[in-house]
């Protein structure tokens, strides 16, 4: 499915990020992200807003250039000819370079592949995810008599929310609820009935969850098309607010762990490896330090709170937020020392950008922190005080300890997310065809 890890390093076939990489055997589906762009809309979704302004920019060159050649052809000015066509080359030029970023993302970023190889681009939004699929079951039949792991990570429910006609205007909530209701059918009686045809269904540890809360910039329009965070402020991209990262996890495993039992502890998605080397009955590497907890002991009911007492919340390289599960007292406090600057300010979301920003002018930052005490105020709504909250300055500076102490165990690398790495680079570019010729459907002619 998405892999959202991106390709390459240095050249177009190193593959330093590709899922072969990183411990995976076999591999189908996006190395980035769906994009609206690879639904071929008019509702750009990648930096609309540069776009605008680098169109903007390229408007004023044409301009420029047509003025100076027309005071040239009629003599209404002095100009020399080299000027006007240096000045026309380099408006090309740029227009070149920020028009191959944006205007060929859908032949740059919609891609399929298998392992290494390309075998779509531009991808068939309308025939992934059955393809996806059809290579998800392939793949438990080819291993049903051998310990494995399939990882799915679905195209669903993410934007442009693709869902098939079958179940387009099922549901009361547009197009987004559609394509939740998809999903529950592909998880459903496709996913989880292979597993149980196969009769690996008292065997095999199922773990569905999501990596974050709802977009709530995404939308068209007046429609909402990112889903909803309930009571809790936020959303995705949003750093520390609980909109954007306190997703349920749903968990099956019959004979193993008790049917209908509701855990409300701290855990993560980081929890999912070591739980994972825990069932494989290896262990976690001890030259460093390992984030998650095995989630085994909470589940079956040996311990009956979560192994993590802090959890700190980033956006992109930077802290927003620190969580502290206080184990004497059961009380759950959070603090935020930067949030993003909502737009427009009452609005819970970053409407004017399409996403919140991690730093810079687009956060604000706290200092004392804002605090919570999430077992009271789920919402964060009602930040406390120093004179609202006698234990204020104790909590605060054991959070900022815990801080300090996670920061010396982190390992600084070169940033994956910086803005020379964000542009686009010809030389790195997957390519089925010889560049920049990038068009092929090996899974039609497969077909």
């Amino acid at each position: 499915g998405k892999w959202h890890m991106g390709v390459n390093c240095e050249s177009r076939r190193d593959h330093c990020h590709h899922p072969l990489n990183h411990g995976f055997d076999y591999f189908y589906g996006m190395p980035f992200t769906l994009l609206n762009e690879c639904q071929g809309t008019d509702d750009p979704e990648l930096a609309k807003s540069l776009q605008d302004k680098y169109w903007l920019y390229t408007q004023i060159i044409i301009f420029s250039v047509l003025t100076l050649l027309i005071g040239k052809i009629t003599s209404l000015f002095a100009v020399k000819w080299k000027i006007i066509i240096c000045l026309a080359i380099c408006g090309l030029l740029y227009f070149i370079s920020w028009f191959s970023s944006y205007g060929f993302t859908k032949y740059w970023n919609c891609i399929l592949m298998r392992n290494h190889n390309i075998t779509e681009q531009p991808m068939n939004l309308e025939k992934t995810t059955s393809n996806m699929l059809k290579e998800a079951i392939s793949f438990i039949e080819r291993n049903k008599h051998r310990p494995f792991l399939l990882f799915v990570s679905l195209l669903h429910v993410h934007t442009p929310l693709i869902t098939t006609e079958k179940f387009l205007g099922r549901s009361r909530h547009g197009l987004y609820g559609d394509n939740v209701e998809e999903m529950d059918w592909i998880v459903g009686k496709w996913l989880l009935d292979a597993v149980d045809k196969e009769g690996l269904k008292n065997t095999t540890f199922i773990y569905f969850a999501s990596d974050h809360g709802g977009s709530l910039e995404a939308h068209r329009g007046n429609v909402q098309l990112g889903g909803w965070n309930g009571i809790y402020k936020g959303g995705k991209g949003m750093g520390g607010w609980e909109g954007g990262i306190r997703v349920p996890g749903i968990l099956r495993w019959p004979g193993v762990l008790p049917a209908g039992k509701i855990i409300d502890e701290l855990t993560s998605l980081m929890d999912i490896f070591p739980t994972l080397v825990h069932l494989a009955g290896g262990t976690v590497p001890q030259d460093r330090v390992i984030d998650g907890r095995t989630l085994l002991p909470l589940l079956q009911g040996t311990d009956l709170h979560s192994g993590h007492e802090f959890m700190f919340h980033y956006c992109g390289v930077f802290l927003h937020a620190v969580r502290w599960h206080q184990k004497d007292s059961g009380t759950i406090w959070k603090a935020h020392y930067a949030t993003p600057v909502f737009q427009p300010e009452a609005s819970g979301a970053c409407f004017e950008r399409g996403i919140c920003p991690c730093f810079g002018d687009g956060v604000t930052h706290h200092d004392p922190p804002l605090l919570f005490d999430l077992s009271q105020d789920p919402s964060e709504a009602n930040p406390l005080s120093a004179d609202t909250e006698p234990l204020f300055n104790a909590v605060t500076r054991r959070i900022r300890k815990a801080v300090e102490e996670h920061r010396k165990t982190l390992t600084p690398v070169p940033e994956q997310l910086s803005p020379y790495n964000n542009i686009w680079k010809p030389w790195l570019q997957p390519c089925c065809g010889t560049f920049p010729f990038c068009w092929c459907d090996e899974e039609n002619n497969k077909a």
